[in-house]
């Protein structure tokens, strides 16, 4: 056994291109550490929820320039087989590590195959180049980057032409093209001959953000930006400047991309501490309201000022942004179909029938959102929000930006903010309270024993309410395909418990819905949200023996 894998592992060495991670294998090898030789030799890295996403360093269970040349080679096999063949790939890349090289050998191996590749300018938010698919015509799209993931990771997000991101049946058929690569010496990889674009790609993309504002709006709101060290800054504030908003104050400290993310330990707007340094920039600079992209700016945070909590900064929930984006939206008298993902509040269908429109929910990702026939918004809980299906079929951090901070400046011409626009909404469809038990794990067993746990013992109540219904996604429902979930409706309450796609953790929806009678009654009813969300999340717990 041991023989086999140190024989693995060295097979694997000669063929790796990269000298950093040759020296690491090497240096593991030499060391006869068959544990992390193990680990890395357990498998193969499978597309998820966002393609290919893993920590960087050797082997096949790593992100590398191996695996991502493998990956590349069974993409270009697979869109041939499509009768793409001579077809363009639209690649694009972030600010981690790594992500230049894998970005430059995927255009490599695309164009060794006979495909076109053309790769955007330099590092961008991930919407320009699910923008950039369809307006350049292009059979697929390659974004290299881990999103909000810790510093050591990267990844590979894989889209089509239609400028979504990849679902059954094709990642699994390109999971099968990438398993039969053979040696990486027979993958064609030339020096040259792929287009870099120039940043006209960019202009397009930003003239088509003018989209999703209203001719004529207020554009008054002043806000702070964190970039979160990602890639975001340059292509906001260009935005911003084009609609006529003021300009944002940044928070310098993380202005400019950097992949080691220096001042947060997780560079996601919704961890702990992530947004400390905009909470101090905003408490100098007095804003309307805090913007937060995540690393690849397709995710959208809000803050806005709140005196009743300590620090005086409040971060909205992607749910309430969700909400008041939709009615924004409603308000300017949209037409077309909301759609959600069934981890996201309830609270968007029932705005979207009393506005009369269509609505519908679907599995976890915009992959499946943005496949909604006429959609014309769509959000999810994590922050993402799709408020121009037209111009970008994925979640949008920039334009999300855009319409948020044109409804807070009408609200701010009104002498109104968004938490009384919330207020509005609790009060025409009852208090929509949503919280999240989320627990990372070293061990991903432990996962999978909370899941078979609660499959075999469905919890019968949750801080006393009933369960009135409990269905097991993995054998789908009437709307909706398989997938690895539990969900469980109880009296004026909903949750919801599957594994992340992308990173190693269970995560619980929790969601819970209290009249409101008047104005008077909204605390009351607040408390009775939290005290509720509260319970579920203790007795879920036990339930699963998280």
């Amino acid at each position: 056994m041991q023989h086999d894998l140190i024989a693995q592992a060295r097979t694997w060495l000669a063929e790796d291109p990269d000298p950093e991670t040759r020296d690491e294998l090497g240096a593991l090898i030499e060391a006869g550490d068959t544990d992390e030789l193990a680990a890395r030799f357990a498998g193969t890295l499978q597309f998820g929820t966002a393609g290919l996403r893993g920590e960087l360093g050797a082997g096949p269970m790593r992100m590398n320039r191996s695996v991502v040349i493998r990956a590349a080679a069974g993409l270009a096999s697979y869109l041939k087989a499509q009768g793409q063949d001579g077809g363009l790939v639209v690649i694009g890349y972030d600010a981690r590590y790594k992500s230049e090289d894998f970005a430059r050998d995927t255009a490599a191996v695309m164009t060794g195959a006979g495909l076109r590749a053309a790769v955007l300018p330099r590092p961008l938010p991930t919407p320009v180049l699910a923008y950039a698919i369809r307006h350049l015509g292009a059979v697929a799209g390659v974004e290299v980057t881990a999103s909000h993931n810790p510093p050591r990771d990267n990844g590979y997000k894989v889209y089509l032409g239609d400028g979504s991101q990849i679902v059954p049946p094709a990642d699994g058929e390109i999971a099968a093209a990438i398993a039969a690569v053979g040696p990486l010496a027979d993958v064609v990889r030339p020096e040259d001959g792929w287009e870099t674009l120039g940043e006209e790609v960019l202009a397009a993309y930003l003239a088509r953000t003018d989209a999703v504002l209203a001719a004529g709006s207020p554009r008054t709101a002043r806000t702070v930006y964190t970039a979160m060290h990602g890639v975001g800054t340059s292509v906001l504030t260009a935005a911003f400047e084009r609609a006529g908003f003021p300009a944002p104050v940044l928070v310098t400290e993380q202005a400019e991309p950097d992949p080691a993310f220096p001042t947060v330990a997780f560079p996601n707007p919704e961890e702990p501490g992530a947004m400390d340094l905009a909470f101090a920039t905003a408490r100098r600079a007095a804003p309307d309201l805090i913007i937060a992209n995540d690393p690849d700016a397709d995710r959208c945070a809000v803050a806005v000022p709140d005196t009743s909590v300590e620090g005086g900064w409040r971060m909205l929930r992607g749910d309430e942004v969700g909400a008041l984006l939709a009615a924004h939206l409603v308000e300017r008298g949209v037409s077309g179909v909301f759609a959600e993902s069934i981890v996201s509040s309830s609270l968007l269908g029932r705005i979207a029938e009393k506005a009369g429109l269509g609505y519908e929910e679907t599995l976890t990702g915009f992959k499946w959102i943005a496949r909604v026939d006429s959609l014309r918004y769509g959000y999810e809980e994590a922050l993402g929000y799709c408020v121009d299906p037209e111009g970008v079929r994925d979640k949008d951090g920039i334009t999300a930006a855009l319409l948020v901070v044109e409804l807070a400046s009408v609200l701010k011409e009104q002498g109104r903010t968004l938490l009384d626009l919330l207020d509005d909404l609790a009060l025409a469809h009852g208090l929509h309270a949503t919280d999240q038990l989320s627990v990372r794990v070293e061990d991903l067993t432990v996962i999978a024993d909370a899941m078979a746990r609660l499959r075999e013992q469905p919890p019968t109540s949750l801080a006393g309410l009933a369960v009135t219904s409990a269905e097991d996604l993995s054998q789908g429902t009437a709307t909706l395909p398989p997938t690895d979930g539990l969900r469980y409706q109880l009296e004026g309450a909903r949750v919801i418990v599957r594994p992340s796609g992308t990173e190693p953790k269970l995560k619980c929806y929790l969601e819970v819905v209290v009249p409101v009678a008047d104005a008077a009654s909204l605390p009351a009813a607040r408390a009775r949200g939290a005290e509720l969300l509260a319970g579920i999340k203790r007795d879920l717990a036990a339930a699963a023996g998280i």
